[in-house]
């Protein structure tokens, strides 16, 4: 059977539609990017928040109107928003065949049939970027974070066995995988559910001995209450883990982040990232800060600004907070109007568009190893990312000169003589 499969969504949403994929081929079902001719629809779906909700609807409303008119004959919806809101699904969509939780994957296989041929790998990329691939290490969260529902919707943590995750990563690279980016909703606290001393130093440690020479290991999503020294100065000693952190510190004023139940004292957060840049005052640091939690204040807020004027991220990520069903902040009194929230949420972004055209500024003169992902040949010029960007989320690097003969997937070395707010500029070495 011809499948389209379309995945919505966050990083570990694609590592989970990566596992779907294999196995379905598996079965001898041909999946593909593309609707067209496809007898079966599956789309795994997102429900993080209201926003994403209406566009998984909308993408699930328009699978629908394809079977509607004949041009596919089945439609299966899975994942987070089926975790969220079934009883809602099943009532509003009865032309959906088949609603399938997150992870559920046997009841898709059983549905649609074949023999499934278990020697086949067990991740198979969702897209043609198959140099750039993520590594689910965990799934679920117990911190409990006030505004956030994926205990909700995930359950608690779920730790995934370290030789499952170490045999993953040497299957993709096999299959030219040269960049492996770890994902879970808080990677510091992998292997806490294992009775054995399983943490993410031992497996990072697993990883690095394991997977070919040249691997870039990518960390996104730490909590920054576990980031202390030791943790930083493992990882630097790491060969193959970039000098890029993924550390969420969600706001920068003692109550809020109270509310938020963080509890990050904001001097922590200053002194680890101080001690970051003292070790390496290129180190790339990435955040997210959301606007408009209950009870920010114009003080509170300007705590924000200060905080992040003096760390300086090299990238950030703001968002409105959205009230979600079922979290304790949805209830919180001092509610903050959309428009204020969305004004600060300007203000921050304006204040790291400068910073980031800065931190750019830094790398003019300098040499840095580009992944490439974009050729045209016609243009002259080649695009791709360095340590500094994390697939899908950050910037890029423009290389041109002599880029005959290179193409997606190849390393390639590049002075960088320009650069704008998130995207750096290059001529390749030879």
């Amino acid at each position: 059977m011809r499948i389209y499969l379309l995945s919505m969504g966050c990083a570990k949403n694609t590592a989970d539609s990566e596992h779907l994929k294999a196995r379905l081929e598996s079965c001898g079902h041909e999946v593909t990017d593309s609707p067209d001719n496809a007898e079966c629809a599956i789309i795994n779906t997102c429900g993080f928040i209201q926003d994403a909700v209406k566009e998984n609807i909308d993408a699930i409303l328009d699978l629908e109107a394809l079977k509607n008119d004949g041009s596919i004959h089945t439609l299966i919806v899975a994942g987070c928003l089926v975790n969220r809101c079934e009883k809602e699904l099943r009532q509003e969509l009865p032309s959906v065949d088949l609603f399938v939780r997150s992870e559920e994957w046997d009841k898709v296989i059983h549905f649609l049939g074949g023999h499934e041929n278990t020697n086949c790998p067990p991740v198979s990329p969702v897209s043609n970027n198959y140099h750039s691939r993520f590594l689910k290490i965990s799934e679920g969260c117990n911190t409990l974070c006030s505004y956030c529902a994926i205990p909700l919707i995930r359950g608690r943590l779920r730790s995934v066995p370290l030789r499952q995750i170490v045999n993953e990563a040497r299957i993709m690279c096999a299959a030219r995988a040269k960049e492996l980016c770890l994902v879970g909703q808080d990677l510091t606290v992998y292997g806490q559910d294992f009775a054995d001393g399983t943490n993410l130093r031992s497996l990072i440690h697993a990883l690095n001995e394991e997977i070919p020479a040249g691997t870039w290991l990518r960390l996104l999503y730490l909590h920054p209450n576990r980031v202390d020294e030791s943790l930083v100065d493992f990882l630097m000693s790491q060969d193959k883990v970039l000098h890029y952190l993924d550390i969420p510190i969600q706001h920068a004023d003692p109550e809020i982040l109270a509310r938020m139940n963080r509890h990050c004292n904001p001097e922590h957060l200053r002194g680890i990232f101080t001690y970051i840049r003292e070790l390496d005052p290129l180190f790339t640091l990435r955040t997210t800060i959301m606007t408009g939690f209950p009870g920010e204040t114009a003080k509170s807020f300007g705590h924000v600004l200060d905080f992040v004027g003096d760390i300086e991220f090299d990238r950030l990520g703001a968002f409105v907070y959205s009230p979600e069903e079922g979290t304790k902040a949805a209830a919180m009194s001092g509610r903050v109007s959309r428009k204020a929230a969305e004004s600060r949420c300007n203000r921050l972004m304006t204040l790291q568009a400068e910073i980031s055209q800065e931190r750019g500024e830094l790398f003019i003169g300098r040499e840095l190893d580009v992944m490439i992902e974009e050729v045209d040949a016609e243009a002259g010029e080649a695009w791709g990312r360095s340590y500094r960007d994390a697939p899908e989320v950050d910037g890029m690097t423009c290389v041109t000169g002599n880029i005959s003969g290179i193409k997606a997937g190849d390393i390639v070395r590049a002075e960088i003589y320009d650069c704008a707010e998130n995207d750096l500029f290059g001529e390749m070495k030879t």
